[in-house]
């Protein structure tokens, strides 16, 4: 299993992960990332990936737990 992480000081607000995986991750008030489910099941984790990746200015990263 793998556990999502974001830098709220490094996220911009973009929202390309809410876009690639709204059940999952979410902008706060703050105009920052809000992680909805930090957990990743593997057969999840190809979709997560993707969204992670697509954040323009590198804020989330998944790690193994």
């Amino acid at each position: 299993m793998s556990v999502i992480k974001a830098d709220v000081e490094v996220c911009q607000g973009y929202a390309n992960c809410v876009v690639a995986a709204a059940d999952v991750f979410d902008i706060g008030d703050a105009g920052t990332v809000v992680i909805l489910d930090d957990t990743v099941a593997e057969s999840d984790e190809a979709r997560i990936v993707t969204a992670i990746r697509s954040c323009p200015v590198s804020a989330l990263r998944l790690e193994t737990a």
